[in-house]
């Protein structure tokens, strides 16, 4: 069974238009798909203009409030991926990313994009978790 859920703990996605999280049982496990997220705040505005480092850990935060409400957390992530703006920029990034995941880091996938669908994100991650 799958269900599609937007946690009140995180801002709406605009208009309605996806769902945060997946989330679908798999007998005595669960996993959860989750959209892409950008550093955009609950009035839609960009939080960390032109800031790497202030955007991933928005948007790392934003991730883990959309686990917590599903029972899970950074640990239970066995995939990432991430569209950077900028590959030169890749370092700054994971200067927020890499402390955030202990132990075995998940499956990862980074790729540079020409741009993103909030004028000025930097970033967009997506994760894939089993609890």
């Amino acid at each position: 069974m799958t269900t599609f859920d937007n946690p009140a703990t995180v801002p709406a996605p605009p208009a309605g238009r996806y769902s945060h999280v997946a989330r679908i049982e798999l007998g005595d496990r669960t996993m959860l798909v989750l959209s892409g997220q950008v550093a955009i705040d609950g009035e839609g505005r960009l939080v960390g203009e032109d800031d790497m480092r202030a955007q991933s850990a928005y948007v790392l935060d934003t991730i883990e409030k959309i686990l917590a409400a599903h029972g899970a957390t950074l640990g239970d992530v066995v995939n990432i991926r991430t569209f950077l703006t900028d590959m030169d920029r890749i370092g700054e990034y994971g200067e927020v990313r890499v402390p955030r995941f202990a132990g075995a880091p998940p499956t990862s996938t980074t790729v540079e994009v020409s741009r993103l669908f909030v004028p000025g994100a930097l970033l967009e991650v997506e994760v894939t978790a089993i609890v």
